[in-house]
């Protein structure tokens, strides 16, 4: 038997590229470093083999139009975040920019002259490049509610198709793969009609991620869920559209192709304050709940925050909209599990849509501290229900002659090694563990360039 042969029959984990065109894009936020003790995160508390892209929130825009830091350790963390391509490099990583400050998008004033634009494309491509990110994700959430002048949806199609371009031209000039450009998007109608040229962006963007959550909250005077997939019986006049079906399949309508769509997964759940003796969906309520003791800001727990909650709460099923809430005392939670995950995946199957969206991997049980169903247990069981192929595990080595395979990685820092018997592969080493990987076909490991490249 050969060595290859020998290597083939140890049934290390070979890592699958995924044929389809299904992402699973998580975000993560810099602000969630503040959290307390087990809600503290950062990049390196991430599953490099989880999801297939990752979306660093958030970048800001200066006075100068050029992409900003906004956390003082910012760079540290891109660096820890790209540094899990070194252990899984088929994830890709964007940085987001955009969201709002003091309730103003950092873009208007960007996107109101071409001059402006242009510096601000020009400083994103070299500091996406000088920090190792694959794109750029554009937070252009709610600018007509925050008051721009008119004509800022005509000025926000401009600049994808002058981004795209832009992408187009460095990947040529470069000869890098070219940077990937999506975008974070409002899910309600009017938000929609007035802030974005669904077809138009939609040509230009490699993806969207519809923001389909927070469609009822503590600024409501009843009960309503967070992220419901279908809307209830409680819903009419303007909330008759308050739903993901409804978001996702106007997105549709417009004119979004629906391999380009994602929808976004929450979580976290919205809380209320009841006031009366109902308890149900559509029970009075006069603000939020007690803020959590990890996230710690009234109106939204994280789902850690909503495992130690339902231990000893009331939890319900709203047949109609597919998703839970739970209640105790006078505090109302309407939340995600994996049982409304696995509803909104069979939804978002029918539709053909390009996969899922997930706000966001800090507010997970991310430890496995609290939920005692491992680390990540919704996002897992997210990936599990879109069919994405099993992550990589480990064998490990025998505990009388240590097999030289199995036991490469050990005492080796985490990164891409030659494999010297076979140049088709190469070795992951990852806290100690090592992983076989398989060039395509037709491809050689090259250490030089840590890839795989034509021989």
């Amino acid at each position: 038997m050969t060595r290859r042969n020998v290597l083939a029959g140890l049934g290390l984990l070979l890592m699958v590229q995924i044929a389809s065109s299904t992402k699973l894009v998580c975000h993560i936020t810099n602000w969630s470093q503040y959290r307390p003790t087990s809600g503290k995160f950062t990049p390196d508390k991430i599953d490099p083999f989880l999801c297939t892209h990752v979306i660093y929130s958030l970048a800001t825009i200066n006075s100068f139009n050029q992409i900003a830091p906004i956390e003082w350790n910012d760079a540290d963390l891109y660096k820890s975040l790209n540094n899990l391509k070194n252990v899984n490099p088929v994830m890709k990583t964007l940085l987001s920019v955009g969201g709002t400050v003091n309730g103003l998008s950092p873009f208007i004033g960007m996107v109101s002259r071409p001059e402006s634009r242009q510096a601000f494309i020009k400083s994103a491509i070299s500091y996406l490049r000088s920090h190792g990110f694959d794109g750029l994700n554009l937070a252009w959430e709610f600018p007509t509610q925050n008051g721009s002048p008119d004509g800022d949806r005509e000025r926000f199609t401009l600049l994808t198709s002058e981004l795209q371009k832009a992408f187009q031209d460095d990947a040529k000039d470069t000869r890098l793969t070219q940077l990937l450009l999506s975008a974070s998007v409002a899910a309600l109608r009017p938000t929609i009609n007035s802030s974005y040229d669904v077809a138009q962006i939609s040509s230009s963007l490699d993806f969207l991620n519809v923001m389909t959550y927070d469609f009822h909250g503590h600024w409501e005077k009843a009960t309503g869920h967070n992220s419901p997939l279908f809307r209830s019986s409680h819903d009419s006049g303007t909330h008759y559209h308050f739903n993901v079906d409804s978001a996702i399949t106007y997105w549709l309508d417009n004119g979004a192709p629906a391999e380009k769509l994602l929808m976004t997964f929450p979580t976290f759940g919205r809380t209320f304050r009841l006031t009366t003796s109902n308890t149900g969906l559509g029970a009075p309520s006069n603000g939020p709940a007690d803020a959590g003791p990890f996230t710690r800001d009234a109106g939204y727990w994280s789902f850690y925050e909503v495992c130690t909650f339902t231990s000893s709460a009331t939890v319900e099923w709203i047949e109609e909209q597919k998703v839970p809430y739970a209640v105790q005392g006078n505090s109302w939670v309407g939340y995600d599990n994996e049982e409304s995950f696995t509803a909104k995946v069979q939804w978002l199957r029918s539709k053909n849509l390009g996969g899922a969206s997930v706000w966001t991997l800090d507010m997970d049980d991310f430890t496995g501290d609290f939920c005692a169903d491992g680390s990540y247990p919704l996002v897992n069981h997210l990936r599990n229900s879109l069919g994405f192929p099993p992550k990589p595990t480990t064998t490990k080595a025998p505990t009388t002659t240590p097999d030289p395979i199995l036991s490469f990685c050990v005492g080796r820092p985490d990164g891409l090694y030659v494999n010297v018997l076979d140049n088709t592969t190469y070795f992951q080493c990852f806290r100690g563990n090592t992983y076989l990987q398989r060039c395509q076909s037709g491809l050689v490991y090259v250490d030089e360039c840590k890839c795989c490249t034509w021989p």
